[in-house]
């Protein structure tokens, strides 16, 4: 396929009018002048830019993953390619071991199936998580990070990335070990200022949610927000769909991470891109009503949004539209060790673009090389 006629976001994430020509599931070229094909794909006024990566997600498009079903992770897979996503990693919730297992067990089998949006590997959010903290998570499974369990869940299907509260026992010891394989991730946590930095310290490089499921930030007890966003290094998730975080607070997140530390997730429940309703998240129920999940007691419960969405928000809310993008595409790629192959336009790296109209609509979606449906529009 020959991409022409369209400014093209290159891997320095800077805009050129040029043409971008894929062989199978590749970036073979960018420039001027390539080789012409049978299929070429006029993207006269549109923007073509790096298919997005959602490395946190539970569920959408009626499915999730704590299903374990080919089915609902399918479901997944096409919904998140409409919405523009081309890779994602399914996140799991502080459930029993066994369960746990058979979900891995069931992401692991799947691989390779995916008729939309390309799986890199699992996400765990807990159990090794703060109960001061834990949200929307079952308390009763909550429990201390485990380099046995980990390792065997690992070994099942790859872990991406692992959630823990580095306050918590034995939270360092794990991270320092486990770092050498995933990201490892402060999250669902009540650190001080003090103990996050000693997390950034022992093997600890990114933050969870950042603001939601951390303790507020005060000028007298900073806390773990405050330790993430002084780090010279480490990466941290924010969810942009105007609920869980103000715009405001988006904004000076993005100026304090720059240009390559944000990462934007959707951290969504099954009722993305479904209507209003009651469902299940992690064995809870959860209640949607105007597109907020929340469950029995007011508790947020994830999200109903799509990194599109968000993307969107985004640039409504004065991010610059280059460091948006870079927060939806190579800095969670980054995160989830997938960067030199997924999430900027570059010869060799995998087919996996979006061509957006002048009002960012999504028009295409490529994922692996392949033309997918998208969400209507109108």
């Amino acid at each position: 396929m020959l991409i022409q006629n369209g400014i093209v976001y290159d891997g320095s994430f800077h805009p050129q009018r040029a043409d971008v020509l894929l062989r199978g599931d590749r970036i073979a070229q960018i420039g001027g002048d390539l080789p012409q094909t049978d299929d070429v794909l006029d993207c006269t006024g549109c923007t073509v830019v790096p298919g997005f990566v959602d490395i946190h997600i539970h569920g959408g498009g009626g499915g999730d993953m704590a299903d374990a079903d080919p089915q609902s992770l399918q479901k997944m897979s096409r919904y998140l390619a409409r919405c523009g996503v081309t890779s994602f990693c399914p996140a799991s919730m502080t459930l029993p071991r066994e369960a746990l297992e058979t979900q891995f067990a069931a992401v692991e089998a799947f691989k390779g199936s995916e008729e939309g949006a390309r799986i890199l590997g699992v996400r765990m959010e807990g159990p090794y998580i703060s109960m001061e903290k834990k949200g929307a998570q079952c308390g009763d499974w909550i429990r201390p990070a485990d380099i046995e369990e980990f390792r065997a869940l690992h070994a099942i299907s790859r872990v991406c990335a692992v959630d823990v509260a580095p306050e918590t026992e034995g939270a360092c010891a794990f991270a320092e070990v486990v770092s050498a394989c995933c990201t490892v991730s402060a999250g669902h946590t009540a650190a001080t200022f003090e103990q996050m930095q000693q997390g950034l310290l022992h093997g600890f490089s990114h933050g969870t949610h950042l603001f939601n499921a951390m303790p507020p930030i005060r000028n007298r007890d900073p806390g773990a927000v405050t330790a993430l966003l002084c780090s010279d290094t480490a990466t941290a998730e924010l969810i942009c769909d105007g609920f869980h975080n103000h715009p405001a607070v988006v904004r000076m997140a993005f100026r304090l991470l720059g240009s390559d530390r944000a990462v934007v997730i959707s951290d969504s429940m099954r009722a993305a891109g479904c209507a209003d309703g009651d469902y299940v998240l992690g064995g809870q129920r959860v209640f949607v009503r105007n597109g907020k999940a929340r469950l029995s007691d007011g508790t947020i419960a994830a999200s109903t949004t799509n990194l599109h969405e968000e993307f969107c928000n985004l640039l409504a809310w004065g991010i610059p539209f280059a460091d948006a993008l870079r927060a939806c595409t190579i800095n969670p790629a980054r995160v989830a060790g997938a960067d030199a192959h997924i999430g900027s336009i570059e010869p060799g790296k995998a087919a996996d673009l979006l061509v957006l109209d002048a009002q960012n609509r999504i028009r295409y979606t490529i994922a692996h090389g392949t033309m997918m449906q998208t969400v209507s529009t109108d």
